[in-house]
């Protein structure tokens, strides 16, 4: 199998990773922050050890403002749901995963309304365009930092800079971009960072974290155990407990610390480059190929570890059969979780095609999978 699937998820996985899992569950075993017995200690000293690696790759400056989620999206929806309230303005941008989306819409028949900032073809979003999206009620703008439809990168450190001139709080889908290029929460300004364990952080699946700026509060979306002030019926007020009811789930954490140490002794500079170096070669490799047609920005700089492309006039969900089940080349089709983008770069209902590769992508994957789409071409053509 030739794996250019990494933004749905990683893999494969580190070893350290696996192990990790592995070791939670065969050594140590014990709920964090509840039981006082050497397997319940190791847990909670792991659990505080990995809220300590993320904000070490995010600089960010407490590890009690790490909260951990099931994934980017439980994230996004404790932000959205918890902080909103009736009356309330959010910007966004088309760009954006349905994630972000389907919340916002779910929440207009609480009073809370929402902008979409249109992007250009390439899916690139222009801060001033945000700005003149800002009412008298605007609340919040949220904005992902690289699209997984077109692997463009927004102008996120802008877009953080003039939500705090105009006293806004600023919500970062880092989904596509958190372990594959360095981040600063500190640098974008960011009130709160959404991120999966399981993509580029090259963690378990079901893990995520949510970054939650210093003295913000968000309404809980679930209340229970913490481990925290058992005297007490009412949610305790500090973070995270506040928002990390019932038991977690240690040997995904395990493996999540396991996958950011791995990703910090690397070196997540190295990593970007490593995984530009693979993008290049695909949009290089794709634009000679006759009725092939590349979607995002060209220039290396702007572009995550993303490259989406429509196969001429073949069906793009037939095509992703076809190089899956002949040539073993694991990628997706479709609209990606992302209508209003692919409706952006013009590319909706059908959806493009795409490739994602990682750093465990090799330059002989990306040949073989650029040989398998010129074959195809020919072949249906």
């Amino acid at each position: 199998m030739i794996y250019l699937d990494n933004a749905a998820t990683s893999f494969p996985k580190p070893p350290e990773v696996i192990q990790a899992v592995v070791n939670q569950l065969e050594q140590i075993g014990g709920n964090a922050g509840r039981s006082a017995h050497q397997g319940g200690l190791a847990s909670s000293r792991l659990l505080y050890e990995t809220r300590c690696s993320i904000s070490e790759l995010i600089h960010c400056p407490d590890p009690l403002q790490i909260v951990f989620t099931l994934n980017a999206t439980e994230a996004l929806n404790l932000v959205i749901h918890g902080v909103l309230n009736p009356g309330d303005h959010v910007v966004t941008t088309s760009m954006e995963h349905n994630s972000v989306l389907r919340p916002l819409k779910t929440l207009e028949a609480a009073g809370i309304s929402h902008t979409i900032v249109w992007g250009d073809e390439t899916g690139d979003v222009k801060v001033e365009d945000l700005k003149k999206a800002i009412r008298p009620n605007t609340r919040m703008i949220i904005a992902t930092h690289c699209s997984n439809v077109t692997g463009t990168l927004l102008p996120i450190e802008a877009m953080g800079k003039m939500a705090k001139e105009h006293t806004l709080l600023f919500l970062v889908d880092a989904s596509q971009s958190c372990g594959s290029m360095p981040l600063s929460v500190e640098a974008m300004k960011a009130d709160f960072l959404a991120a999966p364990g399981h993509k580029a952080l090259l963690g378990p699946q079901g893990t995520g974290f949510l970054y939650v700026g210093k003295d913000l509060k968000i309404k809980t979306l679930k209340q229970g155990g913490t481990g925290s002030r058992s005297e007490d019926l009412l949610q305790p007020e500090v973070a995270p407990d506040r928002y990390e009811s019932g038991t977690q789930n240690m040997h995904g954490l395990a493996g999540l610390k396991a996958g950011v140490d791995y990703l910090l002794k690397t070196g997540v500079a190295e990593i970007q480059r490593y995984e530009t170096e693979q993008v290049n070669r695909l949009m290089e490799g794709l634009s000679v190929i006759k009725g092939i047609t590349l979607y995002g920005s060209s220039k290396n700089r702007e572009r995550g570890s993303v490259v989406s492309f429509r196969p001429g006039n073949l069906d793009v969900n037939q095509f992703n059969y076809t190089l899956d089940s002949l040539y073993g080349i694991s990628a997706r089709s479709g609209l990606h979780c992302a209508p209003l983008a692919h409706q952006t770069i013009g590319t909706f209902p059908e959806g493009t095609l795409r490739f994602s590769p990682g750093w465990h992508t090799t330059a002989d994957d990306i040949e073989a999978a650029l040989t398998a789409v010129s074959q195809v071409m020919k072949q249906f053509s």
